[in-house]
């Protein structure tokens, strides 16, 4: 009897607390994960990039740096591909009303880049509704 192709993922979980130190936590993750599945080192710097504006955008924006909250992370592993998810406990956000990072007047500012460096740098990305949840698809 011929068997049929079992499509097989590993999930992978974290939970931060909403304090700024904690990405240190998820940036082990992300190195056993690479490490683990071979990904290359471009994928991996791009991951790492991604993954730490997405955390400290949840922690500080959207559950205020308060640590009765947390960040919900997880990673959805399959031969093809990595699907990261970064949840916050804030109200979310209007992703798609975002000023302009490149734009002159506000080449200065210290804080407003991590959307636009994950919207460059992950394969493909999606919010949810409300705007607490990110989903950061990466090709492996």
């Amino acid at each position: 009897m011929e068997q049929a192709n079992v499509h097989t993922s590993e999930l992978f979980t974290l939970q931060l607390p909403s304090n700024p130190d904690s990405i240190t936590l998820l940036e082990t993750l992300i190195e056993e994960i690479a490490d683990k599945y071979h990904i290359a080192e471009d994928t991996f710097a791009n991951m790492m990039t991604c993954l730490n504006e997405a955390a400290i955008n949840a922690i500080i924006h959207g559950n205020k740096l308060d640590i009765s909250k947390k960040v919900i992370i997880n990673a959805e592993v399959d031969a093809k591909r990595i699907i990261w998810t970064v949840t916050d406990e804030g109200p979310g956000f209007d992703y798609s009303n975002l000023p302009d990072p490149t734009a002159p007047e506000n080449l200065e500012n210290l804080t407003g880049r991590g959307v636009f460096i994950i919207k460059h740098l992950a394969d493909q990305y999606i919010y949810n509704a409300a705007g607490n949840e990110i989903e950061l698809h990466f090709k492996i």
